[in-house]
């Protein structure tokens, strides 16, 4: 029986969205191993944009399902559209995207808010105890919603968790 597998991405580009290599190495080994996928984003604006050639903020407005869009080549849900029992496995690519714009842990640390659509499908394929793959800085999402979840980020001797 195939597999279906939702994708939440943050965006499009490491310091502003989710990191396209990451991405398109989840989309591409899911497809090699016969598993279906589906894209997702929240509906929201970044919470701002890299000019990724010089590496600075700029002044732009860009939204996340809308850059988003561009790695999935336009095949993209709203996350407020995902039933976690539609599906077999959550996986969430890294990017800077997921610390700015599905979290605040970019500008907070380990003090930081994840955005409400993010925590309750998290929260959700847990509890149906379904397979969640975290890549990159994206496991820090689940070190703060899940009790007893626990990850080291770096080389930061001064954040104990």
């Amino acid at each position: 029986m195939t597999k279906t597998v939702a994708v939440i991405l943050s965006g499009c580009g490491v310091y502003d969205g989710s990191e396209i290599h990451e991405t398109s190495a989840v989309f591409v080994h899911l497809s090699r191993d016969g598993a279906q996928y589906v894209a997702f984003a929240p509906n929201i604006d970044q919470m701002h944009v890299v000019d990724h050639v010089k590496g600075q903020p700029s002044e732009e407005k860009r939204n996340v399902l809308t850059e988003s869009a561009r790695i999935a080549r336009g095949n993209i849900k709203d996350l407020k559209d995902l039933k976690v029992s539609e599906f077999d496995a959550l996986i969430i690519p890294g990017g800077f995207g997921v610390a700015k714009n599905l979290s605040s842990w970019a500008v907070k640390g380990k003090d930081c808010s994840v955005i409400k659509p993010i925590e309750e499908t998290i929260k959700g394929f847990h509890a149906a105890k379904k397979p969640i793959g975290l890549c990159c800085i994206s496991p820090v999402l689940a070190a703060k919603i899940l009790p007893g979840c626990e990850v080291t980020v770096g080389s930061d001797t001064e954040c104990e968790k």
